[in-house]
């Protein structure tokens, strides 16, 4: 009976893997056949709700930004974070974690609704603030899920968020490219100066590979 629990389960996030770098168009096709998944403890119950709240806080603030400024980025990277809730989501239910998604622009998390309000007010001033609003949330993004994977000892979630991650790197390099053309850049708010660097200097990634 374990046997077949554990191979319902590597079924079950190779689905993941493949769905999150599918709708990145990082191009991954990297196996998973080595995870081992049974159970999952209460923090990274915790970081999975978390992370799901801010995929849609990115989700929700892009769409509403598109809507307003019709700009590439906003249009191409929405449907990427719907792709990442969608990942979390497959997690959650695979591990029977009861969660709920809140209408466009209403969060559980007291935090991330202050940052999604403020979002919508930045983001409205016109369209270089707007892209700054877009390099922020994924600055934030790639420095909250690198603590949860410094933390989880979890192998679907450690797989999961490091897909998440890599296409958040993508999206920032992404808006700042963005706002060269604006000829303005991008100060880091969260990651390091060396980190954000070190991520902007660099190529595209194929995340999964």
């Amino acid at each position: 009976m374990k046997t077949f629990k554990n191979t319902r389960i590597l079924i079950t996030i190779f689905g993941l893997f493949t769905l999150v770098t599918a709708c990145n168009n990082d191009g991954s096709d990297e196996s998973i056949d080595d995870l081992e998944n049974a159970v999952i403890g209460n923090e990274d119950k915790e970081a999975l709700l978390f992370m799901l709240e801010e995929e849609k806080l990115a989700r929700d603030t892009y769409r509403f930004l598109d809507d307003l400024w019709a700009i590439n980025q906003f249009s191409n990277i929405k449907e990427s974070e719907q792709s990442h809730m969608n990942a979390v989501i497959a997690l959650l239910d695979q591990f029977a974690i009861g969660h709920t998604i809140l209408p466009d622009g209403d969060f559980a998390n007291g935090e991330i609704q202050e940052l999604y309000d403020q979002f919508i007010i930045d983001g409205s001033i016109d369209e270089k603030m707007a892209l700054r609003v877009g390099a922020t949330i994924e600055d934030l993004d790639i420095v909250d899920l690198e603590d949860y994977l410094n933390s989880t000892m979890n192998d679907a979630t450690t797989t999961v968020f490091e897909s998440l991650q890599c296409g958040s790197r993508n999206h920032l390099k992404s808006f700042v490219s963005a706002l060269e053309l604006y000829e303005t850049t991008y100060e880091p708010q969260y990651l390091s100066e060396a980190d954000y660097e070190l991520i902007i200097s660099s190529s595209k990634e194929h995340c999964g590979r």
